[in-house]
């Protein structure tokens, strides 16, 4: 995210995000918009707790670019000008034009700028099936050329249905009460979900690794939950961070946006205040669940707490800045 930022820069992003909430002061920011930036400079840049937004120094996007100077600075600044301007549940086309003039003269040219500039303009459709391909591109490292991604979201239907790989998810029951294994089976069975080779289960392909990363980062399965494990893991699997995880979920569970037919949507279901923790959180994780290499099969019996402190998972703070 922002390693290695100074106390100036980190001052000149929290300034910019301002700027998106607030249209370059000509509007009053909202309470969301407020709490936001505060968890943002809490958790994010370990700022002051006492920052409060109208004391931010405003800030032109070529100010800002002198004072970023690495690709990797910039680029994390335009991410999250981009949430900044989604904080208050609208796709706001002046907010989203200002995110763009940032990257623009930051040199910032990524898929997600344009996905949510033709969302904004109310090309939905095509901004979510982005989204999808972008999702799928980063969960199984190669690109989706499909529309219909259920066939393989829901692999296991009629013919497809797998008894012995379902059998090996029931077994999990046996293993050590505070193993992973156990705690994968006990996740699935007090939710009612259907394991991965039963007919109406997700892909295990997707499913073992996001449902192992709920139980690694302590997020529930509720709206709010599913938006900040999957910020959670934008920071930890950084491949199409933002279009992939972020924007999917911010669009569906906090905008109301059905991204995916049958799938569902819900309006305002974004922490803004721990929203920028979980994404801390997912950043400083030290193995990324759901890497090629990450094996689930071989960690069953390991503790769930001893694989938290391995990854270097922060725990969860209590509370959040007010």
């Amino acid at each position: 995210m922002f390693d290695g930022a100074s106390p100036d820069q980190a001052v000149a992003v929290l300034a910019a995000m301002n700027d998106i909430a607030t249209l370059g002061g000509s509007v009053e920011p909202s309470l969301a918009d407020s709490l936001a930036l505060k968890a943002a400079a809490h958790y994010v840049f370990r700022q002051p707790e006492d920052l409060e937004p109208r004391d931010l120094p405003p800030v032109t996007a070529g100010a800002l670019a002198s004072k970023l100077e690495t690709d990797e600075l910039r680029l994390s600044a335009v991410q999250h000008l981009a949430v900044m301007a989604l904080i208050d549940g609208v796709l706001d086309q002046a907010r989203i034009a200002r995110v763009s003039r940032f990257a623009a003269v930051l040199g910032v040219d990524r898929d997600f700028l344009a996905t949510l500039s033709e969302a904004a303009t109310g090309h939905l459709r095509w901004a979510g099936m982005d989204m999808v391909r972008h999702n799928m591109l980063s969960i199984t490292g190669r690109p989706w050329a499909g529309e219909d991604v259920m066939p393989w979201l829901l692999p296991y239907g009629g013919d497809g249905e797998d008894r012995a790989l379902a059998e090996r998810f029931h077994a999990l029951e046996a293993r050590p009460p505070d193993s992973l294994g156990r705690a994968f089976w006990q996740h699935y069975s007090s939710h009612g979900f259907a394991f991965p080779g039963e007919p109406e289960a997700l892909n295990a392909v997707f499913a073992v690794p996001h449902d192992t990363t709920h139980l690694l980062s302590g997020y529930d399965t509720s709206y709010r939950g599913e938006i900040l494990v999957s910020t959670f893991t934008a920071g930890m699997h950084p491949d199409q961070p933002m279009a992939g995880h972020i924007l999917p979920v911010i669009f569906s569970w906090h905008l109301g946006i059905e991204l995916v037919p049958s799938a569902g949507s819900h309006k305002g279901a974004l922490d803004v205040e721990h929203f920028w923790e979980a994404w801390a959180r997912g950043s400083e994780m030290k193995r990324d669940v759901f890497s090629p290499t990450w094996r689930f099969w071989e960690l069953i019996d390991h503790p769930l707490d001893g694989l938290r402190e391995a990854y270097a998972i922060p725990p969860l703070e209590e509370g959040a800045p007010s």
